[in-house]
């Protein structure tokens, strides 16, 4: 036997000898069942309130996700000047409004004043809002509106930005304020704001997985060290590829399921994706088009009882 290959053999073994030695010391731990996420089925969350049906984060759209029967919304938040938060995504009102200017830069007094419709195309090509103004929307109101509803909110103001310092815990109190604890999901691109957030939360509301939680969780998947992954998280949304790296796979989601993690994907917005997404094990599909995510996901289960 040749040195080099005595030297293969004793990094081999060494390797095992560690691998056998972190299974023994380091269990999986599930995380604990949120209200919020205890459903039944495959559900569906309306993207900004269902994007491609009604303006976008308006009351308009959320009324008509709501009377096609979503289980919930999943909505941006950022902070005005005058520090009230808004269901917005973009930092400029530029693409959504017939106004001009960053969100941190307005009050909610001149953020009422434009038209959040004026921009919006519908499915036949139409402008249908430019002459009704649409106002925008608070968290608050929206909580007001729908006290029993799911609704994923994702922290758009970045760590780094005073509206970012300040948001998780404002939002925490503008939760408590509500006793919504058990109808959110609190996640952000930022994990960093995740963390934030739990401090004030403390595990009390659900968690989603920013950006650095997924790509810890998929190169624990993707080793033989997936025993050492532990979440901080309760609920992985995703989108079906990251990079070259794709992540709709059964064996992911399998993985997380083993540690009560359930995987909605975003925004899917066609059937085939959708029965795709089904058929492997996604829990959710959060999509621009809630009524054909719904007939979908209506189709599914009856296929599935039958």
């Amino acid at each position: 036997m040749g040195k080099k290959t005595k030297v293969a053999l004793a990094i081999a073994a060494a390797s095992a000898a560690a691998w056998a030695g972190s299974k023994a010391v380091s269990k999986p731990q599930r995380r604990d069942d949120k209200e919020v996420l205890q459903t039944q089925q495959p559900i569906v969350l309306a993207h900004r309130g269902g994007s491609h049906l009604a303006p976008e984060h308006t009351m308009l759209a959320f009324e008509k996700a709501f009377t096609l029967g979503v289980d919930g919304f999943e909505v941006d938040i950022r902070l005005t000047k005058d520090e009230e938060i808004i269901v917005f995504h973009d930092e400029t009102v530029d693409r959504t409004s017939d106004g001009v200017g960053f969100v941190k830069d307005l009050n909610l007094e001149e953020l009422k004043q434009l038209n959040f419709g004026y921009n919006f195309q519908d499915l036949e090509g139409n402008y249908p809002y430019q002459e009704e103004k649409v106002e925008i929307v608070t968290l608050k109101e929206l909580f007001e509106t729908y006290p029993n509803t799911y609704i994923n909110i994702d922290i758009k103001d970045g760590p780094d930005t005073y509206e970012g310092s300040l948001m998780p815990s404002k939002l925490w109190r503008l939760i408590e304020e509500y006793n919504a604890e058990n109808q959110i999901v609190v996640t952000s691109f930022f994990s960093e704001q995740v963390d934030r957030f739990n401090l004030y939360a403390q595990n009390r509301v659900a968690l989603g997985a920013g950006e650095n939680d997924v790509r810890k969780a998929f190169t624990a998947f993707s080793s033989q060290f997936g025993h050492l992954y532990h979440p901080k998280v309760d609920v992985f949304q995703i989108p079906m590829k990251s990079g070259v790296v794709s992540l709709d796979s059964s064996r992911f989601i399998a993985f997380l399921g083993k540690l009560n993690i359930p995987v909605h994907y975003w925004t899917i917005n066609d059937t085939d994706t959708m029965r795709h997404l089904l058929n492997i094990g996604a829990k959710g599909i959060v999509t621009d088009r809630p009524d054909i995510a719904i007939e979908c996901i209506q189709q599914y289960i009856q296929e599935e009882v039958q």
